[in-house]
């Protein structure tokens, strides 16, 4: 990966707090009786109105503008009428282009208060997602600090760390290289410079690590259990990291 131009930094700023609007204003929806359907066409709606374009549709035949996965299903569901009910455990994943480059950003919602292991699933993930960019130290870092800091969280909070799905560099495209593990070892890896902007997304959950695939391309937990995913896209900075897909 290259590092992006300032230029391309700030388009890729104006596009993540767009894509940061448009996620949380779509998880307020996601409520008791309403489907992911609804979900993804509220999202093409605001997509459009945004300027923004829905990356994912068509993407290696992908049917629809967004993935929301329910549950046992861990990431690129395919939105389907099925109502939401209390208890249930949904990621949103969203990556939308603007001004030629790509951002992408997840979150999971709990349907109503859900259970004490579901909510440790779901705050464990995305607090592990933050411990993730806290290691950042900025230029130079190595993206075994990064895996290292998540998968300390994850275990902390016992949970099952998804290892055949990782985070990745993104902008010119959805997927760049390098892929960034939900575990690792601090001080080894590919070393990150200022000017990469990567997607960091750890997935957990309450049980086994192994996922398997369903014929229309859902990713789920093998043995069934709930799981979480959290996403940000992250600038690589002199002595930090910039979360561009924040309001």
């Amino acid at each position: 990966m290259k590092a992006k131009s300032p230029t391309e930094i700030e388009s890729m700023r104006q596009g993540g707090r767009k894509l940061a609007a448009i996620l949380n204003m779509l998880a307020g929806k996601v409520t008791p009786g309403a489907t992911p359907k609804d979900i993804s066409r509220l999202a093409l709606s605001q997509i459009k109105k945004e300027g923004m374009q829905p990356v994912v549709l068509g993407y290696q035949g992908f049917p629809d503008v967004m993935c929301v996965s329910v549950n046992e299903a861990i990431v690129h569901g395919v939105p389907q009428g099925k109502s939401f009910k209390s208890g249930d455990v949904v990621k949103l994943d969203l990556t939308l282009g603007f001004q030629g480059l790509v951002v992408d950003s997840a979150l999971t919602v709990i349907v109503g208060e859900g259970s004490a292991d579901s909510r440790r699933l779901v705050e464990g993930t995305r607090k592990a997602l933050h411990e993730g960019i806290s290691a950042i130290s900025g230029d130079g870092t190595r993206i075994g600090d990064i895996g290292s800091a998540i998968q300390n969280c994850l275990q902390k909070n016992k949970l099952g760390i998804i290892r055949d799905l990782v985070g990745h560099g993104v902008g010119y495209g959805i997927h760049e290289d390098p892929n960034i593990p939900n575990y690792g070892v601090a001080g080894t890896g590919s070393t990150l410079f200022t000017g990469m902007t990567i997607a960091i997304e750890p997935m957990a959950s309450l049980g086994d690590w192994h996922v398997s695939s369903l014929k229309d391309g859902t990713v789920v937990m093998a043995d069934g259990s709930l799981g979480a995913h959290f996403e940000h896209t992250v600038l690589i900075t002199d002595d930090g990291a910039e979360i561009l897909t924040l309001i």
